[in-house]
């Protein structure tokens, strides 16, 4: 699909681009999100490039209050907390993300096996545009 190396750059790429994209190994079909360039399962380095739907269902998450800088920088803090959690995509691999559209100050409102989609944010960082993976209640 892509020459592209099978790297964080690549993936952070992509994302720039508001595309979700895994790796799959062409030997044991096994999937991973972010991509790796040689398979967890088999050992080999067969990999090719797999748009994902951007759909999946949220299988955990926890309410950060205290978090890194730069999400402090965003307004985040004690009285307003953030959500992450691991999404379980359609495909079947799971990658971590910020889950948007739920309230982090009421946890117990949200519930494992959500139905999410993807959302691409984007924020400036040092004169060039970012873009971070995040999902929300679909």
């Amino acid at each position: 699909m892509q020459e592209r190396p099978f790297s964080d750059i690549s993936y952070e790429q992509f994302l720039n681009e508001e595309r979700l994209m895994g790796s799959r190994c062409t030997q044991c079909n096994a999937l991973y999100v972010p991509p790796r360039p040689i398979c967890v399962e088999c050992h080999r380095g067969d990999m090719s490039w797999e748009e994902m739907t951007g759909k999946g269902k949220l299988s955990a998450f926890t309410c950060i209050a205290i978090g890194p800088s730069f999400m402090i920088a965003e307004g985040y803090h004690r009285k307003n907390p953030y959500c992450s959690g691991v999404v379980e995509l359609e495909e079947g691999a799971r990658v971590d993300a910020r889950i948007e559209g739920v309230d982090p100050k009421n946890p117990e409102t949200i519930k494992i096996g959500l139905p999410l989609s993807v959302k691409f944010l984007h924020r400036k960082e040092d004169e060039s545009l970012k873009t971070y993976l995040a999902f929300r209640p679909s």
